[in-house]
């Protein structure tokens, strides 16, 4: 068994990619168990209205529609599937549910970005790959 781990954020079109290509692995339907997981990223603001941190408003079972998106074109190509919600460091979390669940890769969307906009802005796309202890997947989106 291929155990994929493919993390979901909350752009439906990148994670159908990401889904797509999971779906199009060698004998997925019978060799390929997904774990989709999406990460509620950590905050933490103070205002007016005082301090709003991020375990306040966190709930587990609130999965955005990307993640019901992703298991269901899963589920139809014949892969196992599950799914998970963390919270915290979107990178940080990513990487440890791979090596808790010892994912054989990451399958993840991305999007086409500019040199500066990659310095400019930094991405989770790029730290996992470069910090992933196996191979990552990514299906680029324009």
């Amino acid at each position: 068994m291929y155990r994929v781990l493919v993390p979901v954020g909350d752009d439906t079109e990148r994670s159908m990619a990401a889904a797509e290509a999971v779906s199009n692995l060698p004998n997925a339907a019978e060799e390929v168990e997904a774990v989709v997981v999406n990460v509620f990223e950590e905050f933490d603001v103070t205002g007016e209205g005082g301090q709003v941190n991020s375990e306040d408003v966190w709930d587990e079972t609130n999965f955005p529609e990307s993640v019901d998106s992703v298991v269901e074109r899963l589920e139809s190509a014949g892969v196992d599937v599950s799914k998970r919600r963390e919270h915290g460091d979107v990178t940080k979390r990513i990487l440890a549910v791979a090596d808790e669940i010892d994912a054989d890769g990451i399958v993840m969307g991305g999007r086409r970005r500019s040199p500066t906009g990659k310095v400019l802005f930094g991405s989770t796309t790029q730290s996992v790959m470069l910090s992933a202890d196996c191979p990552v997947t990514v299906s680029l989106t324009e």
